[in-house]
């Protein structure tokens, strides 16, 4: 890894302006899911704390925790209800990590097709305005229908049971529970659920699509449908609670889904590092500066709630 850090400089600059654009877009949207659960929450508001708790998270070991209690603080100093603040913060994660779950099985309708990444940006364009209805589309049946959630939870299940077994634990995804979370969601939400789940869908598929674009910045093309399965994947390892954002995991796991998707190893290690520094590394210091405007605003209450 640390050899082919210096091959990031043949990289060009375009390529990093694109990625760094579709990341932020991918932020806007995560404020904008803050926003659609409570509404009487300001873009300032909404866009500091999830700066601040992301990079609580990305910095902790286990720190997802650290970093949800962090932002529902800093709701709590900005005159939040706390009870309101609890529940939208909770609605959001049901939906959020939903969209995630359903990006494995777009990826595997995806690959039926076989629709390959085209060689014109506008061309990806196009596949990506289609790719969002597919996976909006697949996120609104489940949530207006039990049977369709069903049957993913039974295969969620199928997968996950032989592998706690093997690990000696209990538990896991099934199909009540993730009926129970979808109730959860859309009552705390209420007819505001289209819209959240609109920001969801933005803000994964951003985060994939400044993938895809480091991918194209190494000259590789690969097919869409693959990279989805194997950014899925790498989402799934940042929740690993080794290490601090799944640092490491992240690496390794989507460099080896990549070489599986058919692009040459050298190059998905580029991408992939390239890649996790729009997506781990950036995001930090802009964590930083959320915290201290944050601070500014809201004086020693702030400061109590971002430590």
């Amino acid at each position: 890894m640390w050899d082919t850090v210096p091959r990031l400089r043949s990289l060009s600059v375009v390529w990093f302006v694109v990625m760094i654009a579709l990341e932020s877009g991918s932020y806007v949207c995560a404020w904008a899911l803050t926003r659609v659960a409570l509404p009487q929450v300001s873009w300032f508001v909404a866009g500091t704390a999830q700066l601040v708790s992301n990079a609580v998270a990305k910095v902790l070991p286990g720190g997802a925790a650290v970093g949800g209690a962090t932002g529902f603080r800093m709701l709590s100093v900005s005159g939040i209800d706390r009870g309101s603040a609890g529940a939208a913060l909770a609605a959001n994660a049901i939906i959020s990590n939903g969209v995630l779950f359903c990006l494995p099985m777009v990826a595997l309708l995806g690959s039926i097709v076989g629709a390959p990444v085209p060689n014109g940006l506008d061309r990806v364009a196009w596949g990506g305005a289609l790719l969002f209805l597919v996976l909006f589309l697949f996120g609104y049946v489940i949530v207006r229908h039990d049977r369709p959630l069903r049957l993913f939870g039974d295969l969620l299940q199928r997968i996950w049971t032989p592998i706690l077994r093997r690990m000696h634990r209990s538990g896991g995804p099934t199909a009540d529970g993730l009926v129970q979370q979808r109730d959860a969601m859309v009552a705390g939400l209420g007819a505001r659920w289209k819209r959240a789940l609109l920001a969801a869908v933005g803000n994964w598929l951003l985060d994939y699509f400044a993938l895809v674009a480091a991918l194209m910045a190494v000259g590789v093309r690969p097919r869409l449908s693959l990279v989805l399965l194997a950014y899925g994947a790498s989402a799934l390892l940042t929740m690993i609670p080794l290490t601090p954002g799944g640092l490491g995991f992240v690496e390794a796991g989507l460099t080896a889904m990549l070489v599986l998707s058919g692009v040459p190893s050298a190059d998905a290690l580029l991408a992939t590092l390239a890649y996790r520094i729009v997506s781990y590394w950036l995001p930090l210091p802009a964590g930083l500066v959320a915290q201290l405007l944050f601070r500014h605003r809201y004086g020693r209450g702030a400061a109590v709630a971002t430590t």
